[in-house]
């Protein structure tokens, strides 16, 4: 695979060049244009920093294992290639596989798993952070209010007077550098990070469920297919005990029966524990005691599981929440990037303020009134190489998560690559075994009637009716095996996510006016305390 990057700190280009202004004379205006020009000035004035390029990534043109020809019973032709919505647009994707117990269980998956749980909280929490960051956009507005009373005496009487103070000031730093947009363009593409990572978790735990819900019917089946054979065991045990009761079989073709018996229940009771364990993983994974879940045995009418396109490699780019989540985390560190650059220019706020004084609490009239208007511009001048050592750290996290990003991609590739191979491997297997199964019935039949005559010892009985079980125990495994195989392409390639499903950062960032009234009320609310004056 190809990689290609456009960013200024992989291609080697001055990190440090100047902020992009979109007009050079704003920041000359800057000084006299009051209030309002320096708003015009933040919020579309300097930008520090790279701008975001997503990476390009060349993609192989074909799976390799999804250009061989699929053994799956049934299957004449190969994967076909679909468009990236074709799996979203069928809906929840576990209905495919027709099971209504696995239906109502997934369903649970989104309501009452707690490791989904923990990740929409930590969305809800990155949204705040947005919000939070947003705020340096704007004024901080404190007000104060002092009422004092003393007590004085002159010419031998006392005095005593009353004052009341109220101070309001204002402190905003004008993001002249796109220090603080760059802070908000990094909490938003946290935030779909946290999406990614939301819908990530939900689809895991929805794997994990039917990966157990399957291993548990397949339990189910062993179980059936070995409490059938038992009844077999046990009337050709007794049949034989009773004929070495009356002398008519040796005690070894009757203990040897009794030992099959007994080695078969035990076989049973195993099956029956990683049943009860495959249980308990699914009442844990729909947010439920495993005491207070109890799936009903049954036969597994599953025989083959249907087929899932695999596509093009390039669709799954688009398909896999922890890609996208990796690459959001690209644009999440290139601009921090920004930030870190931003923090070696000047730092310009505005800090008005007006007081008003009476000698009693209200009202306070203008006459007693003052007010102050003040900017600053500080700038570091020296730092022990502080702001170089944060840039560079900077500069490697967004390395870091480019790496990352790639190793995620790759990953994913070797997965959906690792499941065709296991599904096309898995298929001619199963194939094979169940015609061994079929095999290994006859045989015993043939053994059966010729024990019978008297042609072969018992033992030949015994080692085919076995080899019979075994078989079923190796098919139905087999076949399990396929199913899961099914299930984790389903995961690999996004389970029908797609990257539209994501908050777009534009929304993320859209930035309120964090105002007690609408914004249409104000002047009829001005008015109103104008005239309570």
């Amino acid at each position: 695979m190809n990689w290609r990057s456009t960013r200024s700190v992989e291609s080697g280009v001055n990190a440090l060049s100047p902020p992009k202004c979109r007009t050079a004379q704003r920041l000359r205006r800057l000084a006299g244009a009051g209030a309002a020009g320096a708003l015009i000035a933040s919020l579309a004035g300097c930008m520090a920093g790279p701008d975001y390029a997503p990476p390009t990534d060349v993609a192989p043109v074909k799976f390799k294992e999804n250009d061989r020809k699929s053994t799956a019973a049934g299957a004449r032709e190969r994967w076909k290639p679909i468009s990236p919505l074709d799996i979203a647009d069928r809906g929840d994707w576990w209905l495919v596989f027709q099971d209504e117990d696995l239906t109502k269980l997934v369903a649970q998956v989104e309501i009452s798993n707690q490791t989904v749980a923990a990740a929409a909280a930590a969305y809800d929490q990155s949204r705040q952070l947005v919000r939070e960051g947003q705020a340096g956009l704007f004024p901080t507005v404190t007000t104060g209010y002092t009422p004092s009373r003393s007590r004085s005496v002159s010419s031998g009487s006392a005095v005593y007077s009353s004052n009341v103070s109220v101070a309001t000031n204002l402190d905003w730093e004008i993001d002249v550098w796109g220090r603080i947009r760059r802070t908000v363009e990094a909490d938003a593409a946290a935030a779909q990070v946290s999406a990614a990572d939301l819908a990530n978790a939900k689809l895991s735990a929805q794997i994990q469920l039917a990966v157990a819900y399957f291993s548990l019917r397949t339990s189910d089946e062993l179980l059936a297919s070995i409490e059938s054979t038992l009844v077999l065991f046990r009337r050709t045990r007794d049949i034989l005990k009773n004929q070495y009761t009356i002398g008519t079989t040796s005690r070894a073709d009757f203990v040897t029966a009794d030992n099959q018996v007994l080695s078969t229940e035990a076989t049973a009771i195993n099956v029956g524990l990683q049943r009860a364990q495959y249980e308990h993983a699914i009442a844990v994974l729909i947010g439920r005691s495993p005491s207070e879940l109890s799936i009903r045995k049954r036969r597994w009418s599953g025989k083959t599981p249907p087929a899932a396109p695999a596509g093009l490699p390039s669709e799954l780019l688009e398909r896999r929440p922890d890609i996208a989540a990796a690459e959001r985390r690209l644009q999440q560190q290139n601009a921090l990037i920004g930030v870190a650059i931003a923090n070696f220019y000047p730092r310009v706020s505005l800090s008005p303020a007006l007081d008003f004084a009476a000698a009693k609490p209200w009202p306070v009239t203008a006459a007693h009134e003052a007010w102050s208007l003040a900017g600053s511009a500080t700038q570091t001048l020296f730092d022990g190489g502080l702001l170089d050592a944060q840039r560079k750290a900077a500069e490697a996290s967004y390395r870091q998560a480019v790496a990352t990003y790639r190793q995620t991609v790759l990953t994913a590739f070797q997965q959906v690559e690792d499941d065709l191979a296991s599904i096309r491997a898995l298929s001619a297997q199963v194939k094979r075994l169940d015609k061994a199964v079929a095999e290994a019935r006859e045989a015993v039949d043939v053994y059966f009637n010729q024990y019978r005559v008297g042609t072969v010892a018992f033992t030949s009985v015994v080692t085919a009716q076995a080899t019979l079980l075994s078989g079923i125990e190796s098919a139905l495994t087999a076949r399990q095996n396929l199913f899961v195989a099914t299930v984790n392409l389903i995961g690999a390639l996004g389970g029908g996510w797609d990257a539209s499903r994501l908050p777009a950062i534009d929304a993320l960032s859209a930035i309120e006016p964090p105002l007690p009234v609408p914004a249409s009320a104000l002047p009829a609310a001005f008015e109103t305390a104008q005239s309570a004056r």
